[in-house]
């Protein structure tokens, strides 16, 4: 079993609560998503793994076991091109989960029209593999959810 923890600071609200039809459909794949405290902050590893992907709006990790989780920091953040955010990591790094990845602003995200909910995606897994764990507020770190 994997053990998913939060990202960033913030309220659950699942993927039903993301404002992009994509991550809140279920598209990308199944997790949670967190509205992040508002202001500046840093995004962490959800598991321990292999960075695979490094964006400045998001990444992805891929444990031993070969699962990845991707981190999406903010809905249409891409179109930023990298602006408000600063990459802590490298690609292709191995990390522990809860080591720093990415340092950005939410507050700045949502003043510049943009939602700053966190999608925290189990790729490729099945729905029935995935179980929420956390529910109102975590901390960075906390846990989120579970993949079997």
């Amino acid at each position: 079993m994997t053990s998913v923890v939060a990202p960033v600071a913030g309220k659950v609200v699942g993927l039903t609560g993301v404002p992009d039809p994509v991550f809140a459909e279920g598209m990308v794949g199944p997790g949670s998503a967190i509205d992040p405290v508002r202001g500046p902050g840093v995004a962490v590893a959800p598991i321990s793994g292999v960075i695979q992907k490094l964006h400045p709006h998001a990444y992805v990790i891929v444990d031993d076991l070969g699962r990845g989780v991707l981190v999406h920091l903010g809905i249409d953040t891409v179109k930023l091109n990298g602006e408000g955010f600063q990459l802590l990591a490298e690609e292709g790094a191995h990390v522990d989960a809860g080591a720093e990845i990415v340092r950005w602003d939410a507050a700045a995200i949502e003043a510049g029209g943009r939602s700053p909910i966190c999608p925290v995606i189990a790729l490729d897994a099945d729905r029935e593999r995935v179980t929420v764990t956390a529910d109102g507020e975590v901390g960075t770190a906390d846990p989120l959810f579970t993949w079997e």
